[in-house]
């Protein structure tokens, strides 16, 4: 009788195709851990849970910060083992270590080690890693790096306690890649954060500098989106005028990226050429530049508010404005009334610069604030923009009487807890 050949069998008794089919699982659970989110080092930490105890005992994650080296995590199938090692701990740079984590971030391959010896009291970095071997009562040891681009970003090491289990050759290159999909994950989160900080310090370097306006009370603040971690073309201005009176501006350009921020700065450096040169009031302001805009930028689109303040020495202050298509300003005043400044409203920048504009004119209560704003301060995905409105007007309201730093700070606070898009605000005191 004819037998059928028997299947290899792992450690547990498994089959190898079904050895095969856990570790395709755990190679397309682990690629999801690590694009679940932009936060690099939380999604290493996933990872290390799930390889623990499919494929090993317990993982370490280290990641390679300046001179050093960095531990992000330990997990083990043992808990209370793991919390014998604290992460955070920072190594002084491998170069010269024996150590065969200093060996694969120099640029070795995929390391096992088996023999872990005894201390080396000149080698920090060695003794740092046989202590943690020690710590976690490894037999077996097999690093992987995090490399992109040539270069070692960190190592994974997958640690296992009985020396007969050792890492098989299947094993050893399912490791090898999650280090390489870990380096891309951890490479790609880096230069997000990169760009985003550039680009938001672009952004912020694009907004004014408000102490030139001394005679003001000013509160400005912008904000970035949450969910996208994007910069935009929301933008916020103040500029004082030669015949003593002040501009305050506020709009959005359309567009959520790098280019959006660019076209803002050209915007509103325009914005300032011909408010100061020409002297027109704030509609005439808004249609030069609407014609500008048109003539010589690519700029679509654009939402805006064009104040004047004038401040008299005596009497109340007067505030005319124009506004192209924006969100209209609010004035709050001490006594808890709000008023929406619904009037000089014309369509936005970008359609028509024949459009007719017109300025509306109004005295500012004594102690009354007047809030500049976009839309990310009130909008939320499908509401009503009538509720946001009126959500504002009741914050304000209670603000108030609220110094005015504190005023800007709490609408924030309790206007951005759902944050969707770039907030600009721009708040005035009257005295």
């Amino acid at each position: 009788m004819k037998r059928e050949p028997r299947q290899p069998t792992g450690p547990s008794g498994e089959s190898a195709p079904e050895i095969a089919a856990a570790r395709l699982r755990l190679l397309s659970e682990a690629s999801r851990a690590l694009a679940s989110g932009l936060d690099a080092e939380e999604s290493l930490r996933r990872l290390a849970r799930l390889v623990v105890p499919h494929l090993a005992d317990a993982c370490a994650v280290d990641l390679v910060e300046g001179d050093g080296v960095r531990r992000l995590t330990v997990t083990d199938r043992d808990p209370e083992r793991a919390l014998r090692v604290v992460p955070g701990g920072f190594v002084p740079g491998p170069d010269d270590s024996a150590a065969a984590l200093a060996k694969v971030l120099r640029g070795a391959g995929p390391v096992v080690v088996t023999d872990f010896g005894a201390p080396d009291p000149d080698d920090s970095f060695l003794a740092a890693q046989r202590g943690l071997y020690r710590t976690l009562g490894a037999e077996t040891a097999l690093i992987v790096p995090m490399r992109v681009r040539r270069q070692a970003l960190g190592a994974l090491t997958f640690l296992r306690r009985a020396p007969a289990v050792p890492f098989d050759e299947q094993e050893r290159t399912l490791a090898a890649d999650l280090g390489h999909r870990a380096g891309l994950a951890l490479d790609n989160a880096r230069l997000y954060a990169l760009q985003q900080y550039t680009a938001e310090q672009l952004q912020l370097s694009l907004l004014p500098d408000l102490t030139g306006l001394a005679h003001l009370r000013l509160a400005a603040s912008y904000v970035a989106a949450r969910e996208r971690a994007e910069v935009g073309g929301d933008w916020y201005d103040a500029f004082p005028l030669p015949d003593g009176s002040a501009i305050l501006a506020i709009g959005d350009v359309v567009g959520h990226d790098l280019a959006a921020a660019v076209r803002m700065g050209q915007l509103r450096n325009m914005l300032r050429a011909l408010a100061y040169d020409s002297g027109d009031d704030p509609a005439g302001i808004m249609s030069r530049l609407d014609t500008v805009m048109l003539g010589l930028t690519s700029i679509e689109l654009v939402t805006a508010v064009i104040a004047r303040i004038e401040t008299p020495t005596e009497g109340a202050w007067r505030l005319h404005w124009t506004n192209a298509g924006h969100l209209p300003p609010l004035l709050a005043q001490p006594d808890g009334r709000t008023l929406l400044l619904e009037e000089g409203h014309a369509p936005i920048l970008g359609v028509d610069p024949a459009l007719e504009r017109t300025t509306a004119t109004i005295a500012l209560p004594h102690g009354a604030t007047l809030l500049l704003y976009t839309d990310g301060l009130i909008e939320r995905p499908g509401e009503d923009i009538g509720r946001g409105l009126t959500r504002l007007r009741q914050h304000a309201a209670m603000l108030a009487r609220e110094p005015l730093g504190v005023f800007r700070d709490e609408l924030l606070t309790r206007l951005s807890d759902d944050q969707h898009d770039d907030i600009a605000v721009l708040a005035l005191r009257a005295p």
